[in-house]
């Protein structure tokens, strides 16, 4: 297949088309062949979803839920359990990880996350899930070391089984529905949590309207990440390397960069220097808020009268000056990762989208 060649969609149920090809899966390098060629796979090997693995996957879940999820563009099909539990196993994942993958699927399908837009584009843009809770460490989720990284089987595996829903349900395949322009690895997998036990904030989900001990999910529709060594001289030169990253890593959108919202994941040294000075996650968004702006006369003219139009007609007063968020909380501030200083920008797609958190509940 060349690389503008248009992907054959076979539309049917997912179940329907696994279904057809059961006969092999006992047979691991023939049913990966044929997975691989009914465009069911990722590219990479997957474990072939028998009835035996499935049920296994689905032990525990009560049948009669049915989660709140709604159709996955740009095929519009809601996921069964079932058929969620099929790209779990695909993707290798251990049992108990179900009522993770229905929350993450509730947050993407939510109307403000603008899922359509995120499967269709020719951005990059991909679902980055944070998971906060007791269900991370229960799925031994990684806050720490390489966090973004490979070598834990949960990040890997969960972010992979929900990405292969968003393209096997949802009909997503690159070159048809999947239309980035060259897409980036995290369209592999996205998975990671917040690294509570190190972080002297209260978790992001409990900033989002959830109880501190409650498990939940957060799906950020993001577009890559930006590595930022950040200085521990003072507060203000730590904020001042997040907003100048900020201001050079986003796309520019209507009225700021991205759709308005970005997020920082910040080490646990760095939030520790920070709170020994004083600083609390609000003050950091709101220096950060501050400073992370640029000049219109800095972008292309196109651009900027793009800004000036869209700024007139929101009613909003003119502005030689664009910010990098909507405001200062819509800088979402995530403490994960290892030792060390290096923390990490993540800016969120252009064409419109918003993190949405959901609650991880019993199956």
């Amino acid at each position: 297949m060349t690389a503008d060649a248009a992907v054959p969609v076979d539309v049917r149920p997912l179940r329907q088309r696994l279904t057809d090809l059961a006969t092999t899966f006992d047979d691991w390098a023939v049913a990966n062949e044929r997975l691989y060629r009914a465009h069911l796979t990722d590219g990479l090997p997957v474990v072939p979803p028998s009835d035996a693995r499935v049920a296994a996957m689905l032990a525990g879940a009560d049948a009669g839920v049915r989660p709140t999820i709604l159709p996955i563009p740009p095929g519009f099909a809601i996921p069964t359990m079932w058929e969620a539990a099929a790209c779990a196993v695909m993707a290798g994942c251990a049992p108990g990880v179900l009522p993770l993958i229905a929350a993450a699927l509730g947050a993407v399908t939510d109307p403000a996350f603008n899922l359509l837009g995120i499967q269709t584009t020719t951005g990059a843009a991909a679902p980055l899930f944070i998971v906060n809770g007791p269900a991370a460490a229960a799925l031994e989720i990684n806050a720490g070391h390489n966090v973004l990284g490979p070598g834990h089987r949960a990040n890997a595996t969960v972010g992979r089984a929900l990405r292969l829903i968003l393209q096997n349900v949802g009909l997503a395949l690159p070159g048809s529905g999947d239309m980035a322009t060259q897409g980036h690895p995290g369209k592999y997998s996205w998975l990671i949590a917040e690294n509570e036990a190190a972080s002297p904030w209260e978790p992001l989900h409990a900033t989002r309207g959830f109880g501190a001990q409650a498990s939940a999910v957060t799906a950020v529709g993001a577009v890559g990440n930006v590595e930022m060594v950040l200085p521990v001289t003072s507060p203000d030169a730590l904020v001042t390397t997040i907003a100048r990253s900020m201001t050079i890593g986003g796309n520019i959108g209507r009225l700021s960069f991205g759709a308005g919202e970005s997020l920082v994941l910040l080490p646990p040294e760095c939030a520790d220097y920070l709170t020994r000075h004083g600083w609390s996650r609000s003050d950091l968004q709101h220096a950060v808020f501050a400073e992370a702006t640029m000049p219109l006369a800095w972008l292309p003219a196109n651009a900027a009268t793009r800004i000036r139009t869209a700024r007139e007609e929101a009613g909003l007063p003119p502005n030689d000056v664009v910010n990098a968020v909507r405001a200062p909380e819509s800088i979402l501030v995530v403490v994960t990762g290892g030792v060390g200083h290096k923390a990490t920008f993540v800016p969120t797609w252009a064409g419109g989208t918003a993190a949405v958190t959901r609650e991880v509940v019993p199956l």
